[in-house]
């Protein structure tokens, strides 16, 4: 019978040996054998021991897709919260308009929500991120859920099996940053069912026969 909860490992804990498996995120190795960095959730994968902090805020990579709110306008520049220890900064530079100086409140303005793109990272106070690539915009209309940023990957699920799931039953236009922020668009009924079924996802993130505990929900309107 396949067990219900993966494991919940320690700071130290031993995991594994090298030469039965390679150490991932939230692991370190030691004379040969590999244990756990933090507390977490444990999971094998191709031979990949890993382990998933139980709670975390967001830590930015370049690349990353993330959904910010603007917090701070000045002259030429946003300050953008996306979740993570500090804002990030945007530059009219960095945006799909031709804003003059000082017009900024114009396009964007305090409360506004962006989908963008993370530029750098390397210094967690200087964080800059982008607006100038395909499918990135200012958010007109939805709502935005947020989610623990580490239960992002299961929010999305194996192949985008979760996040197809709650397309599917709710006939809504979803996206997922990589921040823990979730924008949903749809009829109202629709986004209260999603953000039941995240709470569902982030609640029992670590279980095993989630999708059908996610898709019994969504069968029976959310209840």
């Amino acid at each position: 019978m396949k067990k219900e909860v993966r494991d919940v490992v320690f700071p130290s804990q031993f995991l594994g040996d090298v030469n039965q498996y390679k150490a991932g995120q939230g692991t370190f190795v030691e004379n040969g054998k590999i244990y756990a960095e933090r507390i977490g959730i444990q999971s094998i994968r191709n031979g990949v021991i890993t382990v998933t902090p139980l709670k975390g805020s967001y830590e930015p990579h370049a690349g990353d897709v993330v959904i910010g709110i603007v917090e701070e306008v000045s002259t030429s520049t946003w300050l953008v919260d996306i979740n993570a220890i500090y804002p990030a900064l945007l530059h009219v530079n960095e945006v799909p308009w031709r804003v003059e100086f000082g017009d900024t409140a114009r396009y964007l303005n305090y409360g506004d929500a962006v989908m963008a793109k993370v530029l750098s990272s390397n210094e967690p106070d200087r964080l800059q991120i982008t607006l100038k690539d395909r499918g990135l915009y200012k958010i007109n209309g939805g709502a935005i859920i947020e989610v623990e940023p580490t239960k992002v990957p299961r929010v999305i699920g194996k192949n985008g099996s979760m996040i197809t799931t709650l397309k599917k039953f709710t006939n809504s236009r979803i996206f997922v940053g990589k921040n823990g922020r979730i924008w949903v668009d749809g009829e109202i009924d629709a986004i209260q069912k999603i953000e039941k079924a995240v709470r569902l996802i982030e609640r029992d993130a670590h279980t095993y026969g989630l999708t059908e505990r996610v898709i019994a929900l969504l069968k029976n309107d959310g209840r």
